[in-house]
């Protein structure tokens, strides 16, 4: 497990360093963010995605999680923060929502890919987008070198072994035993495993809920691993990105902005 899992500050700073250089400058190109702008993260965790949307000055910021420890690390992250009164995190599950608004903004980078019932997900979520508003994707295609999100294990050989978790479930499962994970570790690995997703597939989840593609990029580096390791990003370029299934073994992110055909 690298240090930035553990220590969840810094990996807040790292998602909004990457939002603000990349994921912020993807969305202005189809639409313009300003102190008028809504923005929801569903999936939020400690919120550092909102963290650049608010240092604009987004007039509502709002982040949705689970976790309420994670929600709690984010009040704290934020509680200086010069625009503190455009902020809410709320810990619920977002089938349970309080929240009747729409926003211009949508976001879940890094999120869908743990999400049981991907197309119930994609469904509920067209309640929250505005009828011009953007909801912004981000996700590792499970077949990708680290599409396990192996990069968490305690073991430095698995956290460093590409590909391996696609090996069959009963496989997988004894291949973690056997390398000494806890049965929570192993648990929550193998919740991955079961919501897995590819491009292919979530292209299928968005027809079937209605959504237009309005941008779609695959990236052979992902551009959080410039503030992870330094790589530059690469778009995922030539005849690999052009084949069905293929493409998600060398594509570590794809960026999407949909929106909901109303």
């Amino acid at each position: 497990m690298q240090e930035r899992h553990s220590n969840r500050k810094q990996y807040f700073d790292e998602q909004a360093l990457t939002t603000k250089k990349y994921v912020i400058p993807y969305l202005n190109t189809l639409k313009k963010i300003d102190k008028n702008t809504s923005v929801l993260e569903i999936g939020c965790g400690e919120a550092g995605n909102l963290k650049p949307f608010l240092d604009l000055g987004c007039q509502r910021v709002v982040g949705i999680d689970l976790s309420l420890g994670r929600i709690e690390n984010g009040r704290k992250f934020f509680s200086d923060h010069p625009n503190l009164a455009n902020l809410e995190l709320i810990a619920e599950n977002i089938y349970d929502s309080v929240i009747s608004e729409e926003f211009d903004i949508i976001i879940s980078r890094d999120v869908i890919e743990h999400i049981p019932n991907q197309t119930k997900f994609m469904a509920r979520c067209r309640d929250f987008i505005k009828p011009d508003g953007l909801y912004f994707i981000g996700f590792p295609p499970w077949y990708n070198p680290f599409g396990g999100h192996q990069q968490l294990l305690k073991s430095k050989l698995l956290s460093k072994l590409p590909y391996f978790h696609i090996v069959p479930r009963p496989i997988y499962k004894r291949i973690l035993k056997l390398f000494g994970e806890t049965d929570g570790q192993i648990k929550g690995m193998l919740e991955i495993y079961d919501t897995r997703i590819t491009i292919d597939r979530l292209n299928r989840i968005l027809k079937e809920n209605n959504y237009t593609v309005l941008k779609k990029t695959d990236y052979v580096i992902n551009p959080n691993y410039e503030t992870k390791f330094g790589l530059k990003p690469r778009k995922q370029i030539g005849l690999i990105s052009a084949i069905p299934f293929i493409r998600n073994f060398f594509t570590t992110a794809s960026y999407y902005v949909v929106q909901a055909n109303k």
